[in-house]
């Protein structure tokens, strides 16, 4: 059986981790990354805990293993990790129904990730169903990047109500990025 929870133990944030690790783009196939999508951040693990310990994020369990994941990265935590460094920096320059983003109530969707044989089961759409659950009275946006080349990912998060706002490139990594935003006051 399936919950959807929050993080609520030092145990579940290391499964976070396995369950990333496995996903991640260096770990797995093209033929795999085209057909199931990937993950492209490898987060550090202390910084992970803190994360989850200012705001938990949302996680998917089939018993005690973790199956599932969508991390919440409050604004505070942007240095922490480098490779997000470009859509916070990108978030404070842009502007949603005519008023600068930085204005609204907003947080990060950090990486989110369904692992491998519970894909297909609306496992996705449930932990973001719970995020909006959490923190929706809290916060008017919920805003993420994701690589123009997942074409699952993108099509994930515009089923679940995400919107395109923003495409950016980014000379590091070689590598199109698509900022979308839920507006959970619609």
């Amino acid at each position: 059986m399936i919950t959807i929870t929050t993080v609520q133990s030092n145990a579940d944030v290391q499964g976070i981790l396995d369950l990333q690790q496995a996903n991640l783009r260096k770990n797995v196939p093209i033929n795999v990354q085209l057909d199931q999508g990937f993950v492209t951040v490898e987060h550090d693990p202390a910084v992970l805990a803190r994360m989850n310990q200012a705001a938990p994020s949302i996680i998917a369990k089939d018993g005690d293993r973790v199956i599932g994941y969508a991390l919440t990265m409050l604004p505070e935590f942007g240095a922490d990790v480098p490779e997000l460094l470009p859509l916070f920096d990108l978030i404070n320059s842009l502007t949603y129904t005519d008023k600068p983003l930085r204005e609204y109530a907003w947080y990060v969707m950090g990486q989110v990730c369904v692992g491998e044989g519970y894909r297909g089961q609306r496992v996705f759409d449930r932990m973001f169903d719970h995020h909006r659950e959490v923190y929706g009275q809290q916060y008017q946006l919920l805003i993420t990047d994701i690589s123009a080349s997942n074409t699952r990912s993108l099509r994930a998060h515009a089923r679940v109500g995400f919107e395109p706002l923003h495409e950016f490139y980014d000379p590091a990594i070689g590598e199109t990025w698509v900022v979308v935003v839920w507006n959970w006051g619609k």
